[in-house]
């Protein structure tokens, strides 16, 4: 099971960035018992900043789950420039298809790194750090089993529920009584990562948060807010959302300030990000490149989203002058051949040093908004409305389930979110474009509601099943 082989490459990574390709082989002899390796809080942080850089893979959030969350939507569409996300596009993959493999094997890796912090003993160092460290561990260990169960788990097939299949939750690291988990379900996946979350936030010490490109206190609460919104536990999402609304740590981004927060680091509204540098970053297999036309510019924008937006609105469309000049703008520009363009995130072409936001506080508003809705509090519609009135937008005049869908769609394209609101709603995907979207739209409960497990995993543990229609 690739399970097994995770750690010795996460840390030789962590501990011993030096060394060659071929020193990360697990079948060499450079591979380290965890007890001899880790022993002071500073080892710990290295391995704990592995699985902060496996986050930023390509195979990860430095593209392909952002991108998949859209094109498997009405939200963009692969025009095949490169021959990349064709495949993904047609929702047409198998159990062998390279995206399935290796967005599975990353974040296995992530769980394979936070699983040594969290299970290292006997570490020298101040107590409070060690906590700290402990606690970030947790929580990105949830975020990437929620998010492997978003892509893979059957919660969303054939009348699923959170009794179907999910994803083997991960606690262990060569644990040899545990080497072929078993898949849990859904459900136990979502109260596995609550179990995480609480954890990291009682380990965790607020006066210790360091900057957004790593797991604070807050990013604790906005994650478990996200999970339980995910699956409907609205008490929960209520409760988590307003823990970090009444952190006052965050601001909703202004219409001036919403652009920039997407080409600088750490914005008034930013929970937490992957952090990229002029050194380190995913190149021109990142986001940048897939959007614009200027290189790859496979994954473009629908019309029908363009459309949504409103005339002054920041996030939509921007105003160009017959000279070339900018005279409004905008998320989206109209490319030489006509097409819609995502321009405004994920911006820079090169360096490529934009940092990937994974939770910004207006997911958190909307979420605290759906959750009033959906538990019959006050105030939602005031806010709902927290978003447009910062955007140029025009305002709600009603908090309904559709609107708070319509201005997640609106605030989060581009961003990965699509795919998953229609899921977790039980909606259709719509095809507004029947002709570039080549998947079809999926109706709700079909087969490609989840990825096919990797093949070799199956192949490789009894305790396996193939998801259905794979």
């Amino acid at each position: 099971m690739k399970f097994k082989y995770l750690l010795i490459t996460v840390l030789t990574v962590g501990l011993f960035a030096s060394c060659s390709e071929e020193d990360l082989d697990p079948t060499l002899a450079q591979s380290k018992s965890i007890e001899t390796s880790i022993n002071t809080t500073n080892d710990l942080e290295a391995v704990l900043n592995g699985a902060y850089d496996r986050m930023s893979a390509s195979a990860y959030y430095g593209r392909d789950v952002v991108v998949l969350g859209d094109i498997f939507s009405d939200n963009v569409y692969s025009n095949a420039n490169s021959n990349r996300f064709v495949v993904e596009g047609q929702m047409d993959l198998n159990s062998e298809s390279g995206i399935v493999e290796t967005l599975w094997a990353q974040m296995y890796g992530v769980i394979a790194s936070a699983n040594i912090v969290i299970n290292a003993e006997n570490i020298e160092g101040d107590q409070e750090v060690l906590d700290h460290l402990k606690g970030q561990a947790y929580a990105l260990r949830a975020l990437a089993h929620f998010d492997l169960v978003t892509f893979y788990g059957q919660q969303n097939v054939q009348g699923g529920s959170e009794s179907s299949v999910g994803v083997p939750y991960v606690m262990t690291f060569r644990d040899n009584e545990n080497l072929f988990p078993a898949r849990n379900t859904a459900g136990e996946v979502k109260q596995f990562a609550y179990d995480d979350l609480d954890m990291a936030s009682s380990l965790m010490s607020e006066s210790l948060n360091d900057n957004a490109v790593f797991i604070t206190t807050y990013a604790a609460d906005a994650l478990k807010a996200r999970v339980a919104a995910y699956f409907g536990d609205w008490p929960t999402a209520l409760t988590a959302s307003k823990a970090v609304i009444d952190s006052g740590a965050f601001d909703v981004a202004t219409e001036d300030e919403f652009l920039s927060t997407f080409a600088l680091a750490g914005g008034v509204n930013t929970i937490f990000e992957i952090a990229f540098t002029a050194i380190d970053n995913p190149g021109i297999n990142g986001l940048a490149n897939i959007y614009q036309d200027t290189n790859y510019g496979d994954v473009v924008v629908l019309p029908n989203l363009a459309a949504i937006y409103g005339e002054d609105d920041v996030r939509g469309v921007q105003d160009v002058a017959e000279d070339g000049t900018v005279t409004d703008p905008g998320v989206i520009q109209v490319d030489a051949a006509g097409l819609f363009r995502n321009i405004g995130k994920y911006p820079s072409i090169a360096p490529y040093d934009d940092n990937v936001p994974v939770i910004r506080y207006e997911e958190i508003v909307l979420i605290y908004a759906e959750a009033l809705l959906e538990t019959g509090g006050a105030d939602a519609l005031t806010w709902l409305n927290m978003i447009p009135m910062n955007r140029g937008a025009e305002l709600y005049t009603e908090a309904t389930k559709d609107n708070i869908l319509l201005e997640r769609r609106k605030e989060l394209a581009f961003e990965g979110f699509r795919f998953h609101d229609l899921a977790r709603t039980g909606k259709d995907i719509p095809t507004p474009d029947p002709v570039q979207q080549t998947h079809g739209g999926p109706m709700y409960g079909d087969y490609n509601f989840a990825l096919p497990v990797p093949f070799a995993e199956v192949d490789s543990n009894a305790n396996i099943d193939q998801n259905f229609g794979y």
